[in-house]
């Protein structure tokens, strides 16, 4: 597992960056508070939409070279969605139906290679909003490398394309937290960071 792609055109972590912080440049813009992780780490966040894995490609550093666990079923079992998860992303399978803590493990590799692994812990997309629970391999995963697990708030992709919805213009916020000790203090700081204002800058 290297996230690298194959393809006629498999843009590397700078393109991908360009690409969808002008995207979202286009549909609203994307603003970040708070300092963006450095070095390798897992990052944890809500997920209320697909425009999600594209926020944080904006927000977190080029040199993150970050890569995505997505749903194996979903993504990566359909060949029209396979290659642009793989080449616009830098996903990775994960298994949903068993098989996935081992999937994730999967991913020190990246880590070793001084990445960022982004992983969405409630294993899909919010209907409503609100979170879901948090499942444990994510921080499994960070204590099992030695990285920190970095908790972000995401918002405004649920406005900006909500899950079987259409593209609305809408402003995205990524926050990004302290790394946190276990997924219970992950899922806490994303709470509260979302209840914070867009306009609230934190230190």
């Amino acid at each position: 597992m290297n996230g690298t792609t194959s393809g006629p055109f498999s843009p590397g972590p700078l393109s991908r960056a360009a690409l969808w912080r002008l995207v979202l440049t286009a549909t609203g813009g994307v603003r970040t508070h708070g300092p963006a992780p450095e070095g390798p780490c897992v990052v944890v966040a809500n997920h209320a939409s697909h425009a999600d894995t594209a926020a944080l490609i904006a927000a977190l550093p080029v040199r993150a070279r970050p890569a995505v666990a997505a749903a194996g079923d979903y993504w990566f079992e359909h060949g029209l969605r396979a290659w642009p998860a793989k080449a616009l992303t830098g996903a990775f399978p994960v298994r949903r139906n068993g098989g996935g803590c081992a999937d994730l493990l999967g991913a020190r590799a990246l880590l070793d290679e001084g990445r960022a692994v982004i992983v969405y812990p409630e294993g899909t997309r919010s209907v409503d909003g609100g979170m879901g629970r948090f499942h444990s391999g994510a921080a499994r995963l960070a204590d099992h490398a030695g990285v920190p697990l970095v908790p972000v708030a995401i918002s405004g992709t649920r406005a900006l394309l909500p899950k079987g919805g259409g593209v609305t213009p809408t402003r995205v916020t990524v926050r990004f937290g302290t790394p946190a000790d276990g997924i219970a203090e992950a899922k806490e700081q994303i709470a509260r960071m979302l209840e914070e204002p867009a306009h609230v800058r934190r230190p």
